[in-house]
């Protein structure tokens, strides 16, 4: 065989190895998740739920019990890493778990496939931005952040901030906040902006009441009038969809009552109706 013949099976075997190998951690991962959904939920788990996770308690019964294996599934896959020296615990990865997977329990179990990581850090963390104008004129500076969508593959999230979501009288979560973001990124951003139109879609009605309900903010923190869904909302229609996910879960009566076409329409996205718990 000649040298370049050599090489090229070297190549060749080398290649096939790495495809088995992808295989191999594909089923694997495929068994570990079979097994994580049909495994039972400790009663330890139910108990640290309850105890740190006042939206948990707010749950019915019901839909705990179809919460259950989605968590289990989330936690088999996705790698939580702690920084800055965070120890990160089962009670944390539950607590982040649990918010994590309600947004997807009734609609679309596999909604996270992408997601690899959560990054937990012990309280806000710095970024580094860069923001070029239209002058090509670039701003380099930095943010202090309870969370960040980085992309389809990590979430970033700061502990302290997860503890205080879920307060008396207030629709502040950052877990929820962060996840639909995801959400709204593994889509392409199709939930907050219309890409080219080529007819009526699904997602028509979706966009009227999104937009009209973004303006409607908008027009209200310029006047600075109370509203109950977050004026940080008003900053962009990501950020809009993102905190009214948040108030539909944490105030979900006082969000139906002020605004109840969107609620609605959150209603009929999440397939579920907190107001009613």
């Amino acid at each position: 065989m000649s040298d370049s013949n050599l090489r090229i099976a070297l190549v060749v075997g080398a290649i096939a190895l790495v495809l088995l190998a992808l295989a191999f951690l594909r089923a694997r991962r495929a068994r570990r998740q079979a097994l994580a959904f049909s495994e039972p939920f400790p009663p330890a788990w139910r108990a640290m739920l309850e105890h740190s996770l006042p939206l948990y308690g707010r749950m019915p019964a019901d839909l705990r019990l179809r919460l259950e294996p989605v968590v289990r599934a989330f936690l088999a896959r996705i790698q939580f890493v702690g920084c800055q020296g965070l120890e990160v615990t089962d009670e944390m990865q539950l607590v982040v778990a649990a918010q994590a997977c309600l947004l997807i329990v009734e609609n679309d179990a596999g909604a996270y496939s992408g997601l690899h990581s959560v990054l937990l850090y012990p309280d806000e963390f710095v970024v580094q931005e860069s923001d070029e104008d239209e002058t090509g004129v670039v701003t380099e500076g930095e943010r202090v952040l309870s969370g960040q969508t980085f992309d389809t593959a990590r979430i970033v999230l700061s502990w302290r901030d997860v503890q205080e979501s879920g307060a008396e009288d207030e629709a502040y979560n950052v877990v929820l906040h962060e996840f639909a973001h995801y959400l709204d990124h593994s889509s392409d951003s199709a939930l907050t902006e219309r890409g080219p139109r080529t007819g009526a879609t699904a997602l028509d009605s979706w966009h009227q009441i999104m937009d009209r309900e973004y303006d409607a903010l908008c027009d209200a923190v310029e006047r600075g009038a109370e509203t109950v869904i977050d004026p940080y909302g008003a900053e962009h229609p990501a950020e809009f969809f993102a905190v009214a996910t948040e108030t539909f879960f944490e105030q979900p009566q006082p969000l139906r009552d002020a605004h109840p076409r969107l609620y609605e329409e959150l209603r009929r996205f999440y397939a579920l109706d907190p107001a009613t718990w």
